[in-house]
């Protein structure tokens, strides 16, 4: 059974936050919503700009190879975003759909290895 008045971990919360982000673009994508589109994509890229402030923190406590990892990430969420307000195109999107997936499941995983 699920104990539903635990508090988020700041790792599950930050994995939530980046799976909402994915949520909203695919959910614009099979939508074929440009507002929408926009909205999902303006917020997605903040979302990465504050993960980028965080790795870059003197006092992050991700490992430096983890840095490294998530700031060329975050650089290609940017370039894909930019490159998507010129030409919007619906397929594009799911390389940024993808990359949150893949980070979100990511910090799970890194989780469980803490809890464990």
């Amino acid at each position: 059974m699920v104990d539903s008045t635990r508090l988020l971990t700041p790792l599950e919360e930050d994995a939530l936050a980046i799976t909402k982000a994915a949520i909203d673009m695919s959910m614009a994508k099979e939508e074929r919503n440009e507002a929408s589109m926009v909205t999902a994509l303006d917020r997605n890229l903040k979302l990465w700009v504050g993960i980028r402030t965080l790795v870059k923190r003197s006092d992050s406590q991700f490992p430096m190879e983890t840095r490294n990892n998530l700031l060329r990430l975050s650089d290609f969420v940017a370039q894909k975003t930019f490159e998507l307000g010129r030409d919007l195109n619906f397929d594009t999107v799911e390389a940024l759909i993808n990359t949150n997936l893949q980070i979100a499941e990511g910090l799970l995983e890194s989780l469980e290895k803490i809890e464990k």
